[in-house]
């Protein structure tokens, strides 16, 4: 009897409604770059949570194209600034500056004719930001006698 009562006291597990509104598919966009601005190198963008945006553009010594939405940051880099690296959480890299379309803004257009950001300081200042120790392979090492 007294199991009976406990098993009736535990409370089941429940399903969510299967009506009702769902979410809306975000669709992607590739950041527009400006007229004039040469991207011989090809574009890619780097993305951080908004919460880190002033903090990384204050901080860096050269900027390029800036975007931003409500939620994310986004810098352009040249293409392939990706390899060997391995950007950290919560920064996202997107080949191609394509990026999901929240309706980003261009929010800093450098003073030069690149739209680029270095992407190594902006790499370690993620790093710093978010308490990831920068890491990169070490080039072979190789002895001659």
């Amino acid at each position: 009897m007294l199991r009976s009562m406990a098993t009736l006291l535990v409370p089941r597990a429940r399903r969510s409604p299967e009506s009702g509104p769902r979410p809306a598919a975000v669709t992607a966009t590739r950041l527009a770059v400006p007229t004039g601005l040469h991207t011989g190198l090809g574009c890619d963008a780097v993305g951080v949570p908004a919460r880190f945006g002033f903090k990384i553009l204050s901080r860096l010594p050269a900027k390029g194209c800036v975007y931003a939405d409500s939620d994310w940051w986004w810098w352009l880099v040249p293409g392939g600034s990706d390899l060997d690296l391995t950007w950290p959480l919560p920064a996202c890299y997107a080949p191609g500056a394509e990026i999901p379309d929240r309706g980003p803004r261009l929010i800093h257009h450098p003073d030069g004719t690149s739209p680029y950001t270095p992407p190594i300081p902006l790499y370690l200042l993620a790093c710093q930001l978010t308490g990831t120790a920068p890491a990169w392979p070490a080039p072979p090492v190789r002895s001659a006698l």
